[in-house]
């Protein structure tokens, strides 16, 4: 029997947190992005910037986690980060101020399209939660690729809705909408629905 559970990511892991964003991008995105674009990307790039996000965060609050599944063998079948919102989370046009005190942002939120529907994702945004919650966080928000319809399925079953914020990020002369989630975070534990992955936030 398979078990699944989340921990800490490790500076060792960064390697195997790159090829799970590509092989996740590949497969979510590419009626998405461009097959130029998702076909070019760097793995070792990826991997150094994952090193250091997990080596030297910006601060205590930016986490990083990874999803484990446990069978004869364990495998990092998905991870997820966030941190503190800053610019990266806003509107074009959007005000420092806009999303004011206690807001965190998910940056990537991904699960290997072959490990889905195993409740990796569930279990990754519940431990998120509860550091949020020990961090002092109030509301969490999310940006998500328009089209990327798994991503927001997920994050709508477990409790995520538009903001009213949209944005066009330019990949290579292409524009591809987003929009933004956002969900204040319970004071107490609360369930995630398993029965979806997402892709991305």
């Amino acid at each position: 029997m398979a078990l699944g559970y989340v921990r800490p990511a490790r500076g060792d892991d960064a390697g195997e947190i790159a090829r799970i964003q590509l092989a996740t991008w590949r497969v979510a995105y590419r009626r998405i992005l461009p097959r130029h674009v998702l076909e070019n990307l760097d793995e070792g790039y990826l991997a150094r910037r994952w090193s250091a996000a997990v080596l030297q965060p910006p601060s205590d609050a930016h986490r990083v986690l990874v999803a484990v599944e446990q069978a004869e063998q364990s495998y990092l079948v998905g991870f997820a980060a966030s941190g503190p919102a800053d610019s990266e989370a806003l509107a074009p046009g959007e005000p420092a101020e806009a999303l004011g005190s206690g807001v965190v942002a998910v940056t990537d939120l991904l699960v290997e399209p072959r490990w889905g529907r195993r409740g990796h994702g569930s279990r990754l945004l519940s431990a998120l939660v509860d550091l949020w919650r020990a961090d002092g966080f109030e509301r969490a928000v999310a940006w998500s690729f328009e089209a990327d319809e798994a991503s927001a399925k997920f994050l709508t079953s477990t409790g995520w809705e538009p903001d009213g914020a949209a944005r066009a990020l330019d990949v290579d002369d292409l524009l591809v909408p987003q929009l933004r989630r956002h969900v204040a975070i319970p004071a107490e534990d609360t369930k995630t629905s398993e029965d979806t992955e997402p892709s991305e936030s």
